[in-house]
């Protein structure tokens, strides 16, 4: 087996960027064919290689990423997710990620991220809370320190 078929194995064949289906049988060349990715260019950071999509490959870390955030989840001013994970993943604690009008709109949102992340950043127990303040509400995202 390829390092490409154990990573995309381990990742369920699923782009860590876009978090969309990659095709096992696409061409590798073609902009939504699997590639091996690994988030930087340091030989001695442990960081896992992921799974994604040609278009999406963040090239060692020369593209920057951005992590979607779906239309559908009624958010304000929402947190950049990226660095949100890389905070989590060092300091760990919890982090205000995103200001939502309804309570219902806050749980969507939380129940969406804690789903995200459990595929954005694997091995990162992260959990999420929606806390009511000034008229709207919060949602916060929290994990134990590393």
């Amino acid at each position: 087996m390829s390092l490409l078929d154990d990573v995309a194995e381990r990742d369920g064949w699923r782009c860590w960027v876009c978090d969309e289906p990659v095709d096992p049988g696409m061409s590798v060349n073609d902009p939504r064919g699997p590639s091996v990715d690994s988030r930087t260019a340091d030989r001695k950071a442990k960081v896992a290689e992921r799974l994604a999509h040609r278009g999406c490959n963040t090239r060692k870390g020369a593209v920057k990423v951005v992590i979607a955030w779906p239309d559908r989840l009624h958010v304000a001013e929402p947190a950049p997710l990226i660095t949100v994970a890389g905070r989590l993943e060092r300091k760990g604690g919890r982090e205000m990620v995103a200001r939502c009008p309804t309570e219902q709109d806050a749980r969507e949102a939380a129940d969406w991220l804690v789903d995200r992340f459990s595929r954005l950043v694997p091995g990162l127990p992260v959990t999420a809370d929606v806390q009511p303040g000034g008229g709207q509400f919060l949602v916060i995202l929290a994990t134990g320190r590393r």
